[in-house]
């Protein structure tokens, strides 16, 4: 493949945080308040959004998931609120939003197990997107105890569902940070086979200690995907975007020797990419953005 057709179909994904809006506000100012890591679905002229919100280590982390919706991408209307502890969660992060051809609706969530540093998925399902309950709970993405999972990105493409997920190895503690991108597959989007690591870090480069996929387009020209990455643990939470691209789900190259989008601010984090395709044949892109003050916003822009 070469290099300016990889940039083609990066360019379509490529955020411009001076076009976007702020779609959703952080819970607080200051470091450790966020709202990001979205998932979007657009489904009978509303846009559906997922988001998670956190405060600072001991004030909260990831203390809810919501989901909102929006008659124009930008402006949203929370429906529904998971709260960590109704998951028995130490901590949410990334969820993943759905809706089957049945019409069911789905929402994997990110749930950290208390007292450890390991991550499993689970889902709730509803009629609407308005009616999920943690009553009705399944973990679909459990993980072991060597590596966390979290941060689930689902894309159903060839009358199948495809997974990367990104995992996390649990033998030392203080190395949990490092991240993996992991490709599964499924027939149902609940029972997954895991085919191997799809995207892994570059020794040396400024994805060298994690690559997180956030979002995989399947085009006519191969696949292209966004992924967070970060060069050192200092760099945890602060993770910029970068792209890669391949012929097959399951095996994944990076792209260029730097981030191809940052933030100006702070940590220069710029992460979670969502790129939504809207009705009209465009792509609505979410991302989470560091701002001035070292919080994170939720942007939104329509390409």
């Amino acid at each position: 493949m070469k290099l300016e057709e990889s940039d083609r179909r990066v360019a379509a994904l490529l955020p411009r945080p001076d076009r976007s809006v702020v779609a959703v506000e952080p819970p607080g100012d200051g470091d450790g308040y966020w709202v990001g890591a979205p998932s979007a679905v657009e489904s009978e002229g509303w846009i559906y959004l997922a988001y998670r919100l956190r405060r600072p280590i001991g004030k909260g982390r990831g203390y809810a998931v919501v989901v909102a919706r929006s008659a124009d991408g930008e402006r949203f209307e929370p429906l529904v609120m998971i709260g960590k502890d109704a998951m028995e969660a130490e901590s949410l992060e990334r969820p993943a939003l759905v809706r089957t051809d049945e019409g069911t609706w789905r929402l994997y969530l990110s749930c950290a197990t208390p007292g450890t540093k390991h991550w499993r998925v689970e889902v709730l399902q509803a009629g609407a997107p308005d009616g999920f309950s943690p009553s009705d709970r399944r973990v679909v993405l459990p993980g072991d105890e060597k590596t966390g999972v979290k941060d689930p990105v689902i894309v159903r493409h060839g009358g199948r569902w495809h997974l990367w997920a990104s995992c996390h190895p649990l033998a030392d503690a203080a190395e949990a940070d490092q991240m993996t991108t992991e490709y599964a597959t499924s027939a149902d989007g609940l029972e997954w086979t895991w085919h191997g690591t799809a995207l892994s870090p570059r020794p040396g480069e400024w994805d060298a200690r994690g690559v997180r996929v956030s979002a995989v387009r399947f085009t006519p020209e191969g696949i292209v995907a966004a992924y967070d990455g970060r060069a050192s643990a200092a760099e945890n939470f602060e993770e910029r975007t970068g792209f890669a691209v391949g012929d097959d789900p399951a095996a994944l190259s990076a792209i260029g020797s730097a981030p191809w989008a940052s933030s100006p601010h702070h940590g220069g984090g710029l992460r979670y990419l969502e790129a939504l395709p809207t009705q009209d044949g465009r792509l609505r892109l979410f991302y989470e953005v560091t701002r001035a003050d070292g919080a994170h916003e939720l942007r939104t822009e329509l390409r």
